[in-house]
């Protein structure tokens, strides 16, 4: 029994490891489907199998880091639930937005305590010019997805309904990308 669970045991971890060495090296199992499908030994030639393929100049990298896919609702937008400082907020991902913009009941929810003084910066938004704050959330999270200290623009309520998502946290990832639908963040 012990001798089968063994042997069990090392299939099932050899198979979990086939996509992170496709992930980390595509092109050698392309090479063997294509050598498994064309190949036509010589009938007096040893048949010959290649395991692996060594590239003329190194590949880059693919991500293997932490990944999140989000798709996009009815109207074409990528909202997710996201935590800001360890509180669950609900906002949409906006490539267009310098910095992530998050409203000033937000700001209070996730711990930020601004004063009318802080106010002091000018924002250009689609509605106007407005007072913005300057500040720092110190953990941003989505999914397995974590960037610490991203800047944001604090707005008030009535200037913005809608939590921004924008390039001060996207900037800091490994990789995103918009296809078929999904939006994906690696790190």
């Amino acid at each position: 029994m012990l001798r089968k669970l063994l042997i069990l045991s090392v299939f099932a971890g050899a198979s979990a490891s086939i996509p992170v060495v496709y992930q980390s090296n595509p092109e050698m199992f392309e090479h063997l489907l294509k050598s498994a499908v064309t190949a036509k030994p010589a009938a007096d030639a040893e048949p010959q199998v290649n395991l692996a393929s060594v590239p003329d100049k190194p590949l880059a990298p693919l991500p293997t880091g932490r990944k999140v896919v989000v798709s996009a609702d009815g109207r074409g937008h990528f909202s997710s639930t996201f935590k800001l400082n360890g509180r669950q907020i609900d906002g949409m991902i906006d490539t267009g937005a310098t910095l992530v913009a998050i409203n000033s009941s937000t700001a209070r929810r996730i711990g930020l305590s601004l004063n009318a003084s802080d106010f002091n910066r000018e924002v250009n938004t689609a509605n106007g010019t407005i007072k913005a704050a300057v500040a720092m959330i110190d953990r941003l999270q989505i999914g397995s997805i974590t960037v610490n200290d991203v800047q944001a623009m604090v707005l008030d309520d009535k200037a913005l309904q809608t939590n921004l998502i924008g390039m001060s946290f996207l900037s800091r990832l490994g990789k995103y990308q918009v296809e078929n639908g999904t939006l994906l963040l690696v790190q």
